[in-house]
């Protein structure tokens, strides 16, 4: 059996937070630079897999043609029932995957928002022990439709979509559970924001951390739990 694979598809997108809390808890884990043009995993090299998110969308192939390699890894990946989390972009390519469109440009959201779980979000095993509403960071503008057979877990005011399972153990999000202080101030910086709106995004993070963090964390212990890594 493998081990937990983490892809990456953006360098401005790294594992953050979730590094953090699986080093802390002694779960290994196997980084996959799929923009760098790194190997993806196979079904038996994987235990679980979390696709990361980045700045490129679901249709954007021609120029990055690695994402060719990244959605044919989602395929199997679901089709073998192996646990998986794609986290925004990851989720979007999931829903893709799974035949749901993906609309750019509507329904985006930058920053910490409160996020309501379903009445199937409240009986999920990804989200046990989360009180609803909680706290997210959100940094899209891009969302995904539910795909056929998938049933809706989260939503939020701006967002309906905010996460959804397929089969036993397959779940894509919309929101951001791995981010960091770090990544949210290069986010903003890149984004184009002026300091002061960095300063003012960066103090609502610190302002909400604290209950964010304590989410995320959950989430991520309730995704190894499903995975049986944890």
């Amino acid at each position: 059996m493998g081990m937990l694979v983490i892809v990456q598809n953006d360098p401005e997108v790294p594992v953050g937070a979730f590094a953090d809390y699986l080093v802390a808890t002694g779960v290994p884990f196997r980084l996959v630079r799929a923009y760098a043009g790194e190997a993806l995993p196979t079904v038996d090299e994987t235990a679980a897999l979390i696709m990361l998110g980045g700045a490129m969308g679901v249709g954007d192939t021609a120029a990055f043609p690695f994402l060719g390699a990244v959605k044919e890894c989602i395929r199997q990946q679901v089709a073998a029932a192996r646990p998986f989390l794609g986290i925004c972009l990851g989720g979007q390519l999931l829903a893709d995957q799974l035949g749901a469109p993906v609309t750019s440009g509507s329904h985006g959201e930058h920053g910490p928002f409160p996020v309501e779980l379903t009445p199937a979000g409240l009986a999920d095993r990804l989200f046990a022990g989360i009180t609803s509403p909680f706290r997210t960071f959100q940094w899209h503008n891009d969302t995904f439709a539910i795909p056929t057979g998938a049933v809706l877990l989260a939503s939020s005011a701006a967002c309906s979509h905010q996460a959804f399972r397929y089969g036993p153990a397959a779940y894509g999000l919309q929101f951001h559970p791995e981010v960091d202080a770090g990544i949210v101030a290069s986010w903003a910086r890149s984004d184009g924001e002026q300091a002061e709106s960095v300063a003012r995004l960066l103090a609502d993070f610190a302002a909400a951390e604290a209950d964010y963090r304590a989410a995320a964390e959950r989430l991520l212990a309730n995704f190894l739990g499903i995975a049986g890594l944890h």
